[in-house]
């Protein structure tokens, strides 16, 4: 058995490469291979929002709080809210993140595929955001 306390692992900022806006980084787990996945606890301020991004093998993102928009390619951007689990299914892209006036913070859990659970792709522009 592990035990992690809450605040033994330092926050970290959302790189701007990766992110727009104000995002915090709460690294949660990471199991120990053969297993392979991984998890945070990720806070957006509002307005702010991910990249466009996909996952090799998924990925289940839990609303905690607050109120946030995801949207996959091709699809209405949707309202997400606490208590909400959305499933983005392996390689479809998409982004997720707050709206443009309130804070969103979720739980993501991913698994590692050759030793990565995101590829990064282009900025969402603001056209798309307010979409």
């Amino acid at each position: 058995m592990e035990l992690r306390r809450a605040g033994s692992r330092p926050s970290g900022k959302g790189p701007a490469e990766y992110f727009t806006g104000a995002v915090r980084v709460d690294p949660l787990f990471e199991a120990a291979e053969p297993a392979r996945v991984v998890g945070a606890h990720v806070t957006f301020e509002p307005g702010a929002r991910t990249a466009w991004h996909r996952h090799p093998l998924g990925q289940t993102v839990i609303v905690t709080a607050g109120c946030g928009w995801a949207q996959r390619e091709g699809g209405p951007v949707e309202e997400i809210r606490p208590g909400d689990v959305v499933w983005f299914p392996p390689g479809e892209k998409h982004w997720h993140g707050a709206t443009a006036t309130t804070g969103m913070s979720h739980i993501a859990v991913q698994e590692k595929l050759d030793g990565s659970t995101v590829e990064w792709l282009e900025k969402v522009s603001d056209e798309q955001y307010r979409a």
